[in-house]
């Protein structure tokens, strides 16, 4: 069964290019993010890792620790890194964990049970491996996105919706369709209007259901 909202995100304990990671002890009190891909030293991959390496400032802002996982070894992800950080012109100082058992892809809905790296594979193999995971510091997930091979990810997407998720992070608001930060939220229908202008002050109401308001400062 697929992984939900809410649901802990599974432990594990893992060999990665910063050492052994346990992730729940690593992930502390920050919010956290998984990347996974299907493999080393493939194209989109590549991009994508340097597009995270180069927003390395804008998740430290956010409390928010980056994780890579791809299904090969860390001998590779080192070597890989170097590539990367050629592509990003940026180091690539986050940890890439070592799934050659894909216990980790397993662990996390990514791939069947019975999948396994066929001798000489390809990406195909575990094409599946296209994943966000964003964790919070309870443990729990919070969102997810997936992604097919030809599909490079959108960074500024991934950091948009990590600011939702924090933005809204147990505050009785949500945030409405392409939202950013400083734009109005909307007010939960938990709220009665006297309740939602006590807390958030002024309200603008477009239709009974749909309540906007000034977003909280965090």
């Amino acid at each position: 069964m697929s992984l939900r909202i809410n649901d802990v995100a599974p432990n594990f304990t893992v060999d990665s290019t910063a050492g052994k990671i346990t992730l729940h002890d690593w992930i502390g009190d920050s919010y956290a993010i998984l990347f996974s891909h299907p493999k080393d030293f493939t194209p989109v991959c590549t991009t994508e890792f340097g597009a995270v390496a180069q927003l390395a400032p804008e998740f430290e802002k956010r409390n928010t620790k980056v994780l890579g996982v791809s299904v090969d070894s860390v001998d590779d992800h080192q070597k890989w890194k170097r590539d990367i950080e050629k592509v990003a012109g940026a180091p690539a100082n986050f940890p890439i964990i070592d799934d050659t058992s894909l216990e980790v892809s397993k662990l996390y809905n990514m791939l069947p049970a019975d999948a396994y790296l066929p001798d000489g594979r390809t990406p195909a193999d575990s094409a599946t491996v296209r994943t966000v995971f964003i964790i919070g510091p309870d443990k729990k997930v919070r969102l997810t996105m997936s992604y097919p091979m030809s599909v490079g990810r959108n960074f500024a997407e991934i950091l948009r919706a990590l600011d939702a998720v924090q933005a809204t992070d147990g505050v009785p608001i949500a945030t409405p369709a392409n939202w950013t930060p400083g734009q109005d939220v909307i007010v939960a229908l938990s709220l009665k209007d006297d309740q939602a202008r006590e807390k958030f002050g002024e309200l603008d109401i477009k239709l009974p259901y749909l309540r906007y308001a000034k977003a909280p400062a965090k």
